[in-house]
């Protein structure tokens, strides 16, 4: 067998090459990329042919039955090839067994499974991770103080107060680096005061009149608040003019509660079940100036707060979202979302006078674009609801913590909380439209 080595730069020009010396039915044998062009082996067809249709020289059986074939009896014999003089006789020699190297093995073993990281391994690596993350943000926190002392200390004062990191850092993004930290703080208020949508006098719904559900988790304020409301149109527009609504059916007590201040006013109150009796009713009181709904209180993660946005929705009616000035940040989040829809007017902040700092509830209000309608300050039926100050509120807002308050932020801390939440120390963010 005569097998041929063939040179070139691209492969067309070696597979020329083979056709032109070799004829068309020559064999490929290989072919390999090597330094500026392509190798090919071939070998004739004629010398193929010869090697795999050589016979092996068998012994002639004399009896079938006892006689092992690698093909069957009816298969085409292989083409004779007349032997040359001049050629000695080839040794004899197996034929190539292409198939067997397409054909994957019978007892090929399965691929090994993807390894199983063990839990304890896991917690390991994670609390590895958290460990180069703290210490990476204090060094970014030291750095910070160092380039930007102004901007790091308003930082740690908004952390202090209860600013949520997200907030503190859209508001620091673009301040000034010439300003002292008086500037500095007052900046960033007026920045916040631009943000902060409320209502004044002339906006106050109760002179606008209408239909207004106040709803909110339990324990917020709702009748008590729902009284105010009342009692401040009865005094500007007289008790004929306004009527109370509860759909609180489920607390012992909640309808007679809002009947004896419905009394005290003189105005009239009614009790509805579902959102047919909810229609009804506000068609017999279409006439009246105001008619506030008092509802059940409920946990933003019932799934009845959904079925009770969808009939106020159904019936034309704006809600007022009721925030406790003393929850959590994260938790007056997570009422915001179970309560949003097209048909929140607004909300008020209740329970201003019992919470030490205002700066988680105005985060809330002012991330999720809602309005404040008023404040609640105390028990008292009607003098404790008040349009909002917002002077007074970003005051209390961003008040500093006193230096031996247990909840002050000291040395590296504020980098780490930076860090806990997300946020990079270097307070890089978008800026508030």
């Amino acid at each position: 067998m005569n097998v041929r080595k063939f040179i070139a730069a691209t492969a067309r020009d070696a597979l020329h090459k083979v056709k032109e010396l070799l004829g068309p039915d020559a064999i490929i044998l290989s072919n390999r990329a090597i330094p500026g062009g392509v190798e090919i082996m071939a070998v004739a067809a004629g010398d193929m042919d010869m090697i795999v249709s050589s016979p092996t020289p068998v012994e002639p059986a004399k009896d079938d039955d006892y006689s092992v074939r690698l093909s069957s009896p009816s298969a085409t014999p292989a083409r004779p090839v007349a032997p040359k003089a001049s050629v000695p006789p080839l040794a004899p020699r197996p034929a190539p067994q292409f198939e067997r190297l397409q054909t994957p093995s019978v007892t090929q073993e399965p691929k090994a499974k993807a390894e199983v990281v063990p839990a304890e391994v896991m917690e390991e690596i994670r609390s590895l991770r958290k460990m180069f993350e703290q210490h990476f943000a204090g060094a970014a926190w030291g750095e910070a103080a160092r380039s930007e002392p102004v901007k790091t200390e308003i930082l740690r004062q908004m952390l202090d107060a209860g600013f949520s990191p997200r907030f503190a850092r859209e508001l620091l993004t673009d301040l000034p680096r010439e300003f002292n930290a008086t500037q500095a703080l007052a900046w960033v208020k007026a920045l916040a005061d631009r943000s902060f949508l409320t209502i004044d006098a002339d906006n106050d719904i109760v002179d606008r009149g209408g239909v207004y559900a106040l709803v909110g988790p339990t324990g917020v304020g709702k009748t008590t608040t729902t009284a105010k409301l009342a009692a401040r149109c009865v005094l500007r527009h007289g008790a004929s003019k306004v009527a109370l609504i509860t759909t609180d059916g489920y607390r012992i007590g909640a309808h007679e509660q809002l009947r004896i201040y419905g009394r005290i006013l003189g105005v009239s109150v009614h009790l509805v079940k579902d959102a047919d009796d909810l229609k009804q009713t506000l068609f017999d009181l279409r006439h009246k100036h105001m008619v506030l709904v008092d509802t059940m209180g409920m946990s933003q993660r019932d799934r009845m707060v959904g079925e009770q946005v969808a009939m106020f929705g159904n019936s034309n009616v704006k809600r007022l979202l009721l925030l406790c000035a003393t929850s959590r940040g994260d938790t007056l989040d997570d009422v915001v979302r179970a309560y949003n829809g097209p048909d929140l007017a607004g909300c008020i902040l209740s329970k201003v006078d019992e919470a030490a700092s205002l700066a988680s509830s105005l985060d809330v209000i002012i991330r999720h674009n809602l309005r404040l309608h008023y404040v609640s300050n105390g028990q008292r039926v009607p003098e404790d609801l008040h349009l909002p100050n917002r002077t007074y509120l970003l005051h209390r807002a961003f008040k500093d913590v006193p230096e031996v308050s247990p909840h002050r932020l000291d040395g590296l801390e504020p980098g780490l909380v930076m860090a806990t939440a997300g946020s990079p120390v270097a307070m890089a963010g978008g800026r508030r439209g």
